[in-house]
C-alpha cells in the first residue's frame, strides 16, 4: 500500500489585473501610468498581435483555459496561489514604482473559478494602490472565503499564516514572506498600526529569523507546513546563495516545502533534508504575452505544479509539472515539443539539486528525489 499523501497546488503569479481585466466583464479604469503604456488595452492588443483575436467579455474561467481541468483532475488538498494585483476599483498609486496592477472585485471569480484555499499577498504589487487598495484586496477575499497570508492590516496580521483543514484531521500552514529582493519596497513593510506585507529585506533579518522560530514552536503533529517566498530577480536559472540560506533555515525550522516566486519563468527544484525546495514557479496567469525580450527563457511557457508530500513527516515524494503556454490570455496544453524542452531544462538546472525530473507514464514532467 503507498504512503499517505497530501497533494498541494503551488502555482508562481497570478496576475489578473491590467489587460487581463480589461477582457473581463467589468474592467477598472484602463488609465495607467506607465512610463511607455498608458491603456491597459494596449496589453490585449500586444497579445492579439502575436496570436490572434481575443474575445470580450469573456467569461471567468477563460485565463485559466484549460489548466481548470488539469486541475480538478489531480483533486489537490490544498490550492495556494501568489496574487499578485490588488483586488480594488480604487486607491492611489503607490509612487515611485513604474507598474500598477489591480482587478475590479467585480472580476473576482476569474480567481475563485481556479477554488484557491490561500492566496499568498507578500509580493511587490499588492499594494500598488496603497493602503487602501490593500484592504479593498483583504475584504473581497474575505467575502469570497478565500484565506490569505503575508499582508495584512497590521503586523500581526501580516505575519499570520493560512491555515487549511485537511480531511484526516491534518493542517496544511502557510506562511508568506515578500523579499526586498523582489521589489517590495521597505516601506510596505506592516507596522503595528500600518497595514502592509510580512516584509524581509534579506535572509538574515530580524523577520526571517523570527518566521524560522514561530515555525519551530508552532508546528504540531499532522501540520504541513509550507513556506510561500516572494524573493529574487526576474531572470536566469540561477539559484543566489542568500535565497538558498533562507530556504534552508526555513526547512530547519520544519517547513515541508518551500515555495518559491518572483521569477517569470521556473527555477531549479531541490530536495533540502528530504523536503522540497521550488526556487521559483514562474509566471502562471498575465498580460505578458507579446512582450519582447529574455526569448531564451521561454516564458510564454507557464507550468500547474501539483506537489505530494507524506502526510506522515512532510517528505517530499514527487511534483508533477503539466506544461502550458499562454496564448490569447488564456491557458492551453504545450505542444509536446515545448514540453519536452521545459522538461529538458527542468532537469538539468535541477539534478545538481537532488532532483530527477522524468516523464510519468501520461508523458507529464515529474520531478522526485534524486
Amino acid at each position: 500500500m503507498g504512503r499517505a499523501q497530501v497533494r498541494l497546488f503551488l502555482c508562481g503569479d497570478v496576475m489578473l489585473g491590467r489587460g487581463v481585466d480589461q477582457i473581463l466583464p467589468h474592467p477598472v479604469d484602463p488609465a495607467l501610468a506607465e512610463p511607455y503604456v498608458r491603456d491597459a488595452r494596449d496589453y490585449v492588443a500586444l497579445a492579439e498581435a502575436v496570436n490572434g483575436p481575443i474575445p470580450r467579455p469573456v467569461d471567468p474561467s477563460y485565463p485559466w483555459g484549460e489548466a481548470l481541468g488539469v486541475l480538478e483532475r489531480a483533486a489537490p488538498d490544498a490550492r495556494i496561489v501568489n496574487l499578485e494585483t490588488a483586488v480594488t476599483a480604487g486607491g492611489e498609486r503607490a509612487p515611485g514604482k513604474p507598474l500598477h496592477y489591480r482587478m475590479h472585485p467585480a472580476n473576482l471569480p476569474a480567481l475563485t473559478v481556479a477554488r484557491p484555499d490561500v492566496c499568498v499577498l507578500a509580493n511587490n504589487h499588492v499594494l500598488d494602490h496603497g493602503p487602501a487598495g490593500l484592504h479593498d484586496t483583504l475584504t473581497a477575499l474575505d467575502a469570497a472565503g478565500v484565506r490569505t497570508a503575508g499582508a495584512g492590516l497590521d503586523a500581526e496580521g501580516a505575519a499570520r499564516p493560512a491555515v487549511v483543514p485537511l480531511p484526516h484531521g491534518g493542517r496544511v500552514v502557510v506562511h508568506a514572506l515578500g523579499l526586498a529582493s523582489s521589489g517590495v519596497p521597505p516601506d510596505w513593510a506592516a507596522g503595528p498600526d500600518r497595514a502592509g506585507v510580512h516584509y524581509a529585506s534579506g535572509p538574515g533579518d530580524g523577520t526571517a529569523v523570527r518566521l524560522a522560530a514561530r515555525i519551530r514552536a508552532d508546528k504540531a503533529p499532522g501540520d504541513v507546513v509550507v513556506v510561500s517566498v516572494h524573493g529574487g530577480s526576474n531572470w536566469g536559472y540561477g539559484v543566489p546563495r542568500d535565497l538558498a540560506g533562507l530556504a534552508h533555515l526555513l526547512v530547519d525550522a520544519g517547513a515541508d516545502v518551500v515555495h518559491g516566486h518572483s521569477s517569470h519563468h521556473p527555477r531549479p527544484l531541490e530536495t533540502y533534508r528530504g523536503r522540497l525546495v521550488l526556487h521559483g514557479c514562474g509566471d502562471l496567469i498575465n498580460d505578458y504575452e507579446g512582450i519582447s525580450g529574455y526569448a531564451e527563457y521561454r516564458d510564454d511557457l507557464r507550468l500547474l505544479p501539483i506537489v505530494a508530500v507524506d502526510a506522515d513527516d512532510g517528505a517530499f515524494l514527487e511534483a508533477r509539472l503539466a506544461p502550458f503556454q499562454s496564448r490569447r490570455l488564456r491557458l492551453e496544453h504545450a505542444s509536446s515539443r515545448d514540453g519536452q524542452w521545459l522538461h529538458e531544462v527542468l532537469g538539468r538546472i535541477s539534478r545538481p539539486l537532488g532532483v530527477r525530473v522524468e516523464r510519468a507514464p501520461d508523458g507529464t514532467p515529474t520531478a522526485r528525489p534524486a
